[in-house]
């Protein structure tokens, strides 16, 4: 069938009936009072246009290569061109990828849809029927819910998922996977639903952040000061709250963390974010990337392809400085630098004007307190008084799992910093315990980042001792050896954390820390970095469940 960029003046029955039933399936929640909810509003108009661009002899566009069988789409009327808000995945192929809790999400959100239809009003290809790809145990999850529209497969070949229109996947999930690039070299389009909400949202006050390390500490951060000054903040994203769970919230800003493989998702929504904070950028997830130069293009997609209106970035950051110069449709304010927010000593300075004594501030670690900077900066970007906000730093709760301090135990301090996951991230942590004596625990899932830079830094400062642990420990392990009796540290070496809890204790006889900060994921082990920092405390003698969730997520 040829391809037809333009409405047509003239439809069949069929046509007729198929766009009458697109039109009903967009009939969206209301507010507890009834009323159709201020962003519904917002993007009515939006999405009656790309209704009025599919309206054609056919709902779905195609052309066909001669060199293969597969269907390619294509034209203005395909979701490959279109904003992606869940209005455009009417009539579409429709699949999930993967069963967390973005996975639940996002069915959640495309069913609500679905179900405010009258009956009989659906679409027989979407979202009557949707096709769930997932493993073999998130599948017997997923059959538990009993929803019959809901087809669970536990195979996502590169054949399979060239099926469907549109792919909406986890974050985990790579899009460098070989049968996603298939399948996308096909036509598929692969979101998530941060595209979902961004592109479903335009009405929405969004301030993204994101970087390497401090991206969760600064989301939090920047909602508690802006809850300070009364206005009313989401806290969602990646901090523990997929922002589909809620899509008809209200709130006066948002405060979304991304991590870099959902940075490229808001992106493709078209909606540019009103600031776009960026804390560092250094090597991470090359596993999921599959380089450290498709990571970084991948982290620096939130300002380089997402165009927010003010980006704010870290002016320490080598590599924040050169992406800096090549923004030319966002305004680049800096933080870290003498003529913004930056750090004297202990003391927060404004340009030559001295704001705070930081020493106050439960922030451990100057690379904590570097980040309220550029928190600050973010609120100025708004029009708000960040030096009015500044003080009310003291009263923001640490979160877990973040240099933080379980208690003393026989003279001895337990940290966990489960968070780590690069050996960058493990050098910032010994810096906060300068001085002290430490056993630093490190290693876990093996990504292959380069630990060299780790091994330089503690020739030149040795903690105490060093003990490599996880999937990855013998490599830290031997990198070490040939220097750890001149530099003066202690080198175990652990099968696990058990183990090496036990090692530290005995490399510490005399007292000190001993410092849970792995510089690598919890993979394999665990099922996160919260379990392994509760084994964590329960090996030093702690309660685990009184570890607590992160404070604040959601609206407030």
């Amino acid at each position: 069938m040829r391809c037809s960029n333009t409405a047509t003046t003239s439809r069949s029955n069929a046509s007729v009936k198929a766009a009458s039933r697109a039109r009903r399936w967009r009939r969206w929640p209301r507010a507890r009072s009834g009323a159709r909810t201020r962003w519904w509003r917002a993007s009515r108009a939006r999405s009656r246009r790309s209704w009025a661009r599919t309206r054609s002899t056919s709902t779905r566009c195609w052309r066909r290569r001669a060199s293969t069988a597969s269907p390619r789409r294509c034209g203005s009327g395909c979701v490959n061109a279109s904003r992606p808000d869940i209005a455009s995945l009417a009539g579409r192929r429709v699949a999930l990828w993967g069963w967390g809790r973005e996975g639940r999400a996002a069915y959640a959100a495309l069913r609500a849809a679905a179900d405010g239809l009258p009956a009989g009003g659906g679409d027989d290809r979407f979202p009557a029927t949707l096709t769930l790809l997932c493993s073999e145990a998130e599948a017997d999850e997923a059959r538990a819910l009993g929803d019959a529209r809901l087809r669970v497969e536990t195979q996502a070949s590169a054949e399979r998922l060239s099926a469907f229109d549109v792919v909406v996947k986890s974050p985990g999930i790579s899009p460098y996977r070989p049968e996603a690039l298939e399948a996308a070299s096909r036509g598929t389009r692969f979101l998530g639903g941060t595209a979902l909400w961004f592109a479903s949202r335009p009405d929405a006050t969004t301030l993204c952040v994101t970087g390497t390390k401090g991206k969760s500490t600064s989301s939090a951060l920047l909602a508690h000061l802006l809850r300070a000054g009364g206005h009313r903040t989401a806290l969602t994203g990646n901090i523990g709250q997929p922002l589909l769970e809620v899509l008809d919230g209200q709130a006066e800003y948002w405060v979304v963390e991304l991590s870099s493989y959902q940075t490229g998702d808001v992106a493709a929504a078209g909606v540019p974010p009103q600031v776009a904070l960026v804390t560092n950028v250094f090597p991470e997830h090359l596993d999921w990337h599959g380089s450290h130069e498709r990571y970084v293009r991948d982290k620096l997609a939130l300002v380089t392809g997402a165009h927010p209106r003010i980006a704010v970035l870290n002016a320490a950051d080598p590599l924040l400085a050169e992406a800096g110069r090549g923004l030319p449709r966002s305004e680049v304010r800096w933080f870290g630098h003498a003529d913004g927010w930056h750090l004297r000593g202990d003391v927060l300075w404004r340009g030559g004007r001295e704001v705070l004594d930081t020493r106050g501030v439960p922030l451990p670690g100057r690379h904590n307190r570097a980040n309220l900077c550029g928190v600050l900066a973010a609120i100025e970007a708004l029009g708000l008084d960040a030096v009015a906000l500044a003080p009310h730093a003291a009263g923001f709760r640490p979160l877990p799992h973040r240099l933080q301090s379980l208690g003393v135990r026989d003279g001895l301090e337990y940290v966990n910093d489960s968070i780590s996951t690069t050996p960058h991230a493990s050098l910032a942590a010994l810096e906060v315990f300068a001085g002290r004596p430490v056993a630093i625990l490190v290693g876990g899932h093996d990504r292959g980042v380069d630990w060299s830079a780790f091994a330089e830094a503690v020739r030149a400062r040795p903690p105490a001792a060093i003990v490599t642990m996880g999937q990855n420990g013998p490599r830290i392990h031997a990198l070490l050896a040939a220097d750890a009796g001149c530099a003066g540290y202690a080198l175990r070496q652990a099968a696990g954390l058990g183990e090496a809890v036990a090692q530290a204790r005995t490399a510490l006889a005399g007292g000190g820390v001993v410092l849970l900060s792995p510089g690598a994921p919890s993979f394999g082990a665990y099922r996160d970095y919260a379990e392994r920092g509760r084994h964590f405390a329960a090996l030093a003698g702690f309660d685990p469940a009184a570890i607590a969730a992160i404070p604040g997520i959601g609206i407030a």
